[in-house]
């Protein structure tokens, strides 16, 4: 049984201020299997951020299901951990306590909680900086911290939107090779929206690509290139085929997209 079922999703939004209703999705089928890194790419509009919040449960679909471990998702829940681009810490909290939030929400003893957030400061690098807050932290290190946070709740799914999106390419680099060790060494399944081509290739086994607004699926493609992967494997004949082949689809959706656009 796959992990994670979308069924026949699909979303539209009101018109503002009495205008037509906005088609956000086209109704989405798609099955995740447990462990996959799933990395979704398409034009800006089209889709794909709504697609991972109604995956969270943020969202409500219009029509269709979504079923996580043959559940019905309706709200957000803790089988779901979510990262965004923007920095979500509580500024208020410490890194320790930002990553425990979950743990001390649903109740778990204090020593057992240290525990673990000792395990995830170690496993995203930010050991010496427990005490530090938000504000004190670099974009890199902040969602770092965000990372840690969402993994500590031991989600059966990991959603993430955009989540390197505001960070310098140097710094975007390593979170790609932090992420995906994590990803190697404790077998989550994981969700993740880029509109970055390079990045979309190199974190995932699966790329699913987004046609223009309104979204659907334009192309599932496996991505067999070997792990662990280093940045160098940007640069190999493989990675180059699937980056011109990928690149053609998104222009193609992206020249839909302007040509749609009123003059």
């Amino acid at each position: 049984m796959s992990k994670l079922l979308i069924e026949g999703v699909s979303r539209t939004f009101a018109g503002v201020r009495g205008g037509e209703p906005v088609k956000a999705l086209m109704p989405v089928d798609l099955a995740v299997a447990a462990n996959d890194f799933i990395t979704i790419l398409g034009p800006s509009g089209c889709g794909k951020s709504t697609l991972l919040r109604i995956v969270a449960g943020l969202e409500a679909p219009s029509e269709g299901r979504v079923l996580l471990d043959g559940k019905a998702v309706t709200r957000p829940g803790p089988d779901r951990g979510m990262v965004f681009q923007s920095y979500t810490l509580f500024p208020w909290l410490t890194v320790a306590q930002n990553i425990a939030f979950g743990l001390r929400e649903r109740g778990m003893a204090e020593k057992e909680r240290d525990g673990i957030v000792a395990s995830y400061v170690d496993l995203v690098g930010l050991k010496g900086f427990e005490n530090h807050w938000p504000k004190q932290l670099s974009g890199g290190m902040q969602q770092r911290t965000a990372i840690a946070r969402a993994l500590a709740n031991d989600p059966e799914i990991l959603l993430l939107d955009e989540p390197f999106g505001a960070l310098d390419n140097q710094t975007r680099g390593l979170m790609q090779e932090l992420l995906l060790g994590i990803w190697e060494r404790r077998n989550k399944t994981v969700l993740f929206v880029t509109h970055d081509i390079e990045e979309a290739i190199f974190m995932a086994s699966r790329v699913i690509v987004m046609t223009a607004r309104p979204g659907r699926i334009k192309s599932d493609v496996a991505i067999d290139l070997p792990h662990p992967r280093h940045y160098t494997l940007k640069t190999s004949p493989e990675f180059s085929a699937l980056k011109a082949r990928l690149t053609e689809d998104i222009r193609v959706e992206a020249m839909r997209t302007v040509q749609t656009q009123p003059a």
